[in-house]
């Protein structure tokens, strides 16, 4: 009777340990196919159609907000923020990729417009291309943490020092990425360049 108390509650821990990892395992899976630009793995560990309507609400959310209520109630304003969420789905629906979500986990701001992703690299003397330094790593620096039982987080600055927010939430024994809340609230509130 005792081994079948022990092997039971042997296997509850194990069941808890690996629930209190899921997040973990699912941070490093999903740092793994960001690397690898394996989109069949990344899409295992993102519930993208829930992503993409988080990403969505928030900014549009953001675009309305800014616009102002005088905007809102006149009817070409109107006419415009309609047209102008088509825009936001188009954009967030072409951001919600592999190489968008790198971005976004290193802290970069998908969601502006960047120069220097048009400019050449550095050359040295001979006219070579200068090392470039190791590709940071999706959410390496991460601060991680456990907001209730069944959702987790993982925070990385942007470029202006705001916090983006990835949010994993688990269904059953399995932790998928669900959210990422954007800091489209704080302009007024960074840092200047």
């Amino acid at each position: 009777m005792k081994k079948w108390i022990a092997a039971a509650l042997a296997v509850l821990l194990l069941v808890f340990a690996w629930v209190a990892a899921g997040p973990y395992m699912t941070v490093r899976a999903i740092q793994h196919a960001v690397q690898a630009n394996d989109a069949g793995e990344l899409a295992e560990q993102v519930d993208f159609p829930a992503l993409r309507a988080s990403l969505k609400a928030q900014m549009v959310d953001a675009m309305v907000r800014e616009a102002g209520a005088d905007v809102q109630s006149n009817a070409f304003g109107a006419i415009a923020l309609t047209m102008a969420t088509g825009v936001v789905n188009g954009f967030v629906d072409g951001m919600v990729n592999p190489a968008g979500l790198s971005a976004m986990m290193q802290g970069r701001r998908m969601w502006k417009n960047s120069k220097e992703s048009f400019e050449r690299p550095p050359l040295d003397a001979q006219g070579e291309p200068l090392p470039q330094a190791r590709e940071p790593v999706p959410l390496e620096n991460a601060k991680m943490r456990y907001e209730s039982t069944s959702r987790f987080t993982a925070t990385v600055r942007d470029d202006h020092g705001q916090p983006i927010v990835f949010v994993l939430k688990r269904s059953g024994m399995r932790w998928r990425l669900a959210d990422i809340r954007l800091p489209l609230g704080n302009e007024a509130t960074r840092p200047s360049q």
